[in-house]
């Protein structure tokens, strides 16, 4: 968790509170540790520009 707060610059707390509403990019338990793969978080962030992405060349 704290390797994607540090790539993402989203704070720990964000990334728990995200994980416990179902939101934010993909993890999963193993044992007591929570852990993001990268693919997940790059389609997340994806996801994201698609959604809010403005303007462009028409």
């Amino acid at each position: 968790m704290a390797e994607v707060s540090a790539a993402y610059k989203i704070p720990v707390a964000t990334l728990r509170y995200w994980r416990a509403r179902g939101e934010g990019p993909r993890s999963f338990r193993l044992g007591r540790r929570v852990f993001y793969r990268k693919q997940d978080c790059d389609a997340w962030v994806d996801a994201a520009y698609v959604r809010q992405s403005v303007g462009g060349v028409a």
